[in-house]
């Protein structure tokens, strides 16, 4: 029996523009669950976990901005995505920032030995306090879930870190910071930058990635973030970068992915319909999370 366990998170703590916190309802608003319908044999939506908004509040200590609220928040999405998982159903997140996979990594990683995450995204989401130019946790899930960064973040779930380096595959880049870059090479991070995609295509991309994480992982998690297409394809995403993956591509990749049978859990982030042009990057959200399941022409 095929079940899917819906997650709302709709937080917009760990960066600076409203509306993303209403990314999850523009993404029920687009008929994700009509969509997915027929892929499963029970979908469950578990609504949205209560997030509560206060002022913003700077860590005096590490200059991150809302530490404490992101971090308690994200323990909640961990006992929830645990429980999704114990209940033998797959774990569907939407965001919310990009800090949510926070959350989501540590609800997923007690469940394997050998998690593997595919962060398909402009950005490498690698910084720490001392690297951040911003302060904003939504630039760092990646780092603190291999254990990088400041302990509230890193110790949720009680263990660390929730993946190893050299199980992560990044998709899509094309912004990076000198610290994340430093990072990645220190790790040895495999990353596909926009240059690999445009150079190989995306089919020589993701049937490299299945090969890479396929004999090491005993289960990939899917972090996307909408900011990974090109702005033109989806407009409404707070830290748009120019000269992104097409809808195409993507959707090339989520049924490369389902044809591997790889994924084991995913989130789909960013989405902020403030941004968006008549909730186009919701749709488009719609469209992949559809591929990725399963959703055929014909």
């Amino acid at each position: 029996m095929r079940k899917l366990s819906i997650i709302g998170m709709p937080m917009d703590l760990g960066q600076m523009r409203r509306g993303v916190d209403m990314g999850p309802s523009a993404i029920r608003y687009a008929g994700v669950n009509e969509r997915l319908k027929p892929l499963f044999d029970e979908i469950h939506d578990l609504g949205d976990i209560p997030i509560g908004r206060e002022e913003v509040v700077v860590d005096k200590e590490s200059n991150l901005r809302n530490l404490d609220l992101v971090a308690e928040k994200n323990a909640n999405l961990a006992d929830k995505v645990d429980e999704a998982i114990q209940s033998g159903a797959f774990p569907l997140v939407f965001g919310g920032d990009h800090s949510i996979a926070i959350g989501t990594l540590a609800g997923v990683s007690k469940h394997y030995n050998n998690l593997g995450v595919i962060w398909y995204d402009a950005h490498g989401d690698l910084n720490t306090a001392e690297t951040s130019p911003s302060g904003n946790i939504h630039g760092m899930p990646l780092a603190v879930s291999m254990g990088i960064g400041h302990p509230a973040l890193t110790e949720i779930g009680g263990y660390a870190p929730k993946v190893k380096p050299e199980n992560i595959v990044i998709i899509g880049a094309r912004s990076l910071d000198d610290g994340e870059k430093i990072l990645i090479k220190e790790k040895g991070i495999k990353v596909y930058t926009m240059h690999e995609i445009d150079r190989m295509g995306m089919t020589k991309v993701m049937e490299e990635t299945i090969a890479y994480l396929k004999d090491r992982t005993d289960g990939v998690h899917l972090s996307l973030d909408l900011d990974g297409l090109d702005p033109v394809e989806a407009p409404g995403v707070g830290t748009p970068v120019i000269g992104g993956i097409s809808f195409r591509e993507s959707n090339l990749a989520m049924e490369m992915l389902e044809e591997a049978k790889l994924i084991t859990s995913a989130e789909f982030v960013e989405v902020n319909p403030i941004l968006d042009d008549k909730n186009k990057t919701a749709s488009v959200a719609v469209a992949l999370m559809a591929s990725l399941f399963g959703e055929k022409l014909l």
